[in-house]
């Protein structure tokens, strides 16, 4: 995974996952590359970014609303919220976002 999402022209969505992490490890680090590798193959997935420090964000992209709806009622990742919420976090937030300009080098 590149650092910076090679992303397309806009417009195209953001998800933006914040999370305050609990102290309980068990197997969280495995899940989070699963889940990176399956997003990966989803149509309409364009990229991922994420930072972890006391606060965690991962952005992942998309081309479409619907693609975004898919992800989330995938049978491995609704096993990977239900963990999330049973054990990995204790407290989290999701955006979904368009993005409407982007710019960079």
């Amino acid at each position: 995974m590149s650092l910076i999402a090679k992303t397309p022209e806009p417009p195209y969505y953001a998800v933006i996952f914040t999370s305050l992490r609990t102290n309980v490890d068990g197997g969280y680090g495995d899940m989070a590359e699963r889940m990176v590798a399956l997003a990966s193959q989803q149509p309409g997935f364009l990229g991922i970014e994420s930072a972890r420090e006391e606060v965690g964000i991962t952005v992942s992209y998309w081309s479409d609303l619907e693609s975004i709806k898919l992800w989330k009622a995938n049978l491995e990742h609704q096993e990977a919220q239900r963990l999330g919420h049973e054990k990995w976090y204790a407290s989290f937030k999701t955006r979904i976002s368009r993005v409407e300009r982007d710019y960079g080098f």
